[in-house]
């Protein structure tokens, strides 16, 4: 019986330990998202105290708002990432944009997407002709917009034109 308290010991310190930086790693967590917050929080007031065009996708209200500096200068409703293919939030640039483009992926093809801007790999800001639930997260991670609000956006920006994507 004896031999077996030592093992019983260093069992309690590496449980112990495991437990430790359990608690070490869940508090840092919310630490780092308090920190990824700030950091969009300061983008948009950095871009609001300049003259540059911006955009702003805000997921919780399904709202997108052109911006050229502290002025709002068009906003229309959007449909984001549904919970399976959620848009990721951050700070990204307009990459590249086409006039109509093809998308596929996992469980979809389709043609003559209108009015694209890619901003982060695969995601982008388009037109959505084949659909109307503008205001519900419906998309496969992309941000997508009535056509002729898509082309509002597609002339008005432009490769390089910053875009804050937040909850």
């Amino acid at each position: 019986m004896k031999s077996l308290i030592p093992w019983r010991k260093l069992g309690l310190l590496v449980a112990g330990l495991s437990l430790g930086v359990t608690v070490l790693y869940s508090d840092s967590t919310p630490v780092q998202a308090q920190e990824f917050h700030n950091m969009i929080a300061r983008r948009i007031l950095d871009l609001q105290q300049s003259s540059e065009r911006w955009i702003q996708i805000d997921l919780t209200s399904q709202r997108l708002i052109a911006w050229e500096g502290n002025k709002a200068v068009y906003a229309v409703i959007v449909s984001t990432g549904k919970p399976s293919t959620p848009t990721r939030v951050g700070n990204f640039r307009v990459q590249t944009k086409y006039r109509s483009t093809r998308m596929t992926g996992p469980g979809y093809d389709v043609p003559d997407v209108p009015y694209t801007m890619y901003y982060d790999g695969g995601m982008a800001i388009h037109g959505a002709y084949w659909h109307n639930m503008f205001g519900t997260p419906v998309s496969h991670g992309c941000t997508n917009v009535a056509v002729d609000h898509a082309r509002w956006l597609f002339e008005w920006a432009s490769v390089g034109t910053p875009v804050v994507v937040h909850k």
